[in-house]
């Protein structure tokens, strides 16, 4: 594949499409080596989430080694889709909702930029709740006054501690802190936190070990399906569950391997940092999970939870001070650069990165999160499926529009101007045909999983595969409408 870096060489500044934040990143500014790409993954790899992935498995039936080779099985499966969009990002320096322009046009690129960023704002929501409750249990383990503040009962919203909420405000505002001063930050952030997760990962796996008396209880448990038909009932939506974690990275990618230096750095960062950490981490999930049954009698799943379960008070504040380092890098970086990319990408004369990042902030708030983890089988089934089945169908659009339709050759001064990509107002209708027919027979069996209606078994099952589904048929036919279009003006040409 080629892998040239190419440079903006007309000037953009008056663009209506165009500011510094969506900019292509120069040569001279690409500092990203293969560690910094690594480091990243260490990074949004080693966090609650992760863990209570792995735990969700063992929660639903697995033993240890089912999940984790479900785990590095979805993790191998979404790398491919992940290195590809990434060779865009590195190639021309562009982010996410530039490079869509070039399959959805300069106006179409919204629709995936925002169903992106708007599955961003959930998962923001997500890890700031957790980090939230990481240091509400802190708080609580050192001050007796903060464990017995009373219950606040919001209605709808939820009944949580007073110490709860203001757990999740405070670890709000340290992100939103961090946000605020950029994209450097992230770096430095990822590659500072790194080490320090893996070691907590470690120190937490030996406490198990030791407490379980062993790696042989821990990993005991054996499967609890009763026939095969049973275990690959789970497995096969599981696996595209495990997918689904990373469908989101899949898509804006770019948005970080615009820094790299080169394809090689883009390609090797990303198969070490995912590969190895995703996998490691999730035994820790795995073995830990399976401890707390020989430990305590009974599963626990949640991290925090478990820790908060501790005598010690030096144990447990070290312990949530290493899970809210841990969510904070996993959070700036994976929920955050997205949606703010996108909403700058809206507007680029008005909104900047800065505050695409508060608006993501607020909108993380308001979909409440606490709702969105509140049982193992809703995280897998409901939230990770659910919108594995719209950005399986986006990855399939602009995979088989770099690849197959532009043959990785962009004009890159037109994704900033009305020209090439600007199509009919602004909008790639053969695009936006083929994503909604990757995601439309996925949408039975989501209303099904949700409880609105039974639409039968083969919707349900088609639905187990949503995200494998979305991507065949929307990259099968985006690249038929274009290369027919293509093929017709060719022809019109001659």
């Amino acid at each position: 594949m080629g892998s040239e870096i190419r440079e903006l060489t007309v000037p953009m500044a008056d663009s209506p499409y165009y500011n510094a934040d969506i900019a292509p990143v120069p040569a001279a500014q690409r500092k990203w080596g293969k560690w910094d790409i690594a480091a990243l993954w260490v990074g949004m790899s080693v966090c609650i989430p992760t863990y209570m992935l792995a735990a969700s498995l063992i929660n639903g039936g697995m033993n240890w080694w089912q999940a984790i080779v479900t785990i590095a099985l979805g993790n191998l499966i979404v790398l491919v889709p992940m290195v590809l969009v990434a060779h865009a990002g590195t190639r021309y320096g562009v982010p996410f909702p530039v490079l869509a322009r070039s399959a959805f046009g300069l106006a179409g690129a919204h629709i995936p930029s925002v169903l992106r960023g708007i599955v961003a704002c959930g998962w923001f929501g997500i890890q700031t709740w957790i980090g939230g409750a990481a240091i509400h249990q802190m708080m609580a383990a050192g001050f007796d006054w903060w464990a017995t503040l009373p219950v606040v009962d919001l209605g709808p919203v939820g009944a949580m501690s007073l110490g709860a909420w203001l757990g999740f405000a405070i670890f709000w505002l340290i992100n939103v802190w961090i946000v605020w001063k950029g994209v450097e930050s992230i770096r430095w952030m990822e590659n500072l936190g790194a080490p320090f997760l893996i070691v907590i990962g470690l120190a937490l796996l030996g406490w198990a070990w030791w407490k379980a008396g062993g790696l042989g209880p821990m990993l005991s448990r054996p499967s609890s399906f009763g026939s095969t038909g049973e275990f690959f009932g789970f497995f096969f939506p599981a696996l595209t569950g495990m997918v689904g974690y990373w469908a989101t990275l899949a898509l804006n990618i770019p948005d970080f391997t615009r820094y790299a230096r080169s394809q090689k750095d883009q390609v090797w960062g990303q198969a070490l940092g995912l590969n190895t950490t995703m996998p490691l981490y999730a035994f820790i999930g795995v073995a830990v999970t399976s401890a707390t049954v020989v430990i305590f009698g009974r599963e626990i799943w949640d991290p925090v939870e478990l820790l908060a379960q501790f005598h010690s008070v030096p144990i447990v504040v070290l312990s949530m001070l290493g899970l809210a380092v841990a969510t904070l890098t996993t959070n700036i970086a994976a929920n955050v650069v997205a949606p703010a990319n996108a909403l700058t990408n809206m507007a680029p004369k008005r909104i900047s990165f800065r505050s695409g990042g508060m608006i993501t902030a607020v909108v993380g708030i308001l979909m409440m999160p606490w709702k969105l983890i509140a049982d193992p089988s809703g995280y897998i089934f409901t939230w990770l499926i659910g919108y594995s089945a719209l950005l399986g169908p986006i990855a399939g659009v602009m995979i088989a529009d770099y690849f197959v339709v532009q043959r990785m050759e962009l004009d890159l001064a037109d994704l900033y101007r009305d020209g090439r990509y600007t199509f009919s107002g602004g909008f790639n209708w053969k695009a936006v045909i083929a994503l909604l027919a990757g995601i439309l027979p996925n949408v039975p069996g989501f209303l099904t999983t949700v409880g609105v209606a039974d639409f039968g078994s083969f919707w349900n099952t088609l639905y187990t595969y949503a995200w494998f589904v979305g991507f065949a048929i929307a990259f099968v036919l985006h690249a038929v409408l274009m290369t027919r279009t293509s093929a017709t003006r060719t022809e019109a040409a001659a």
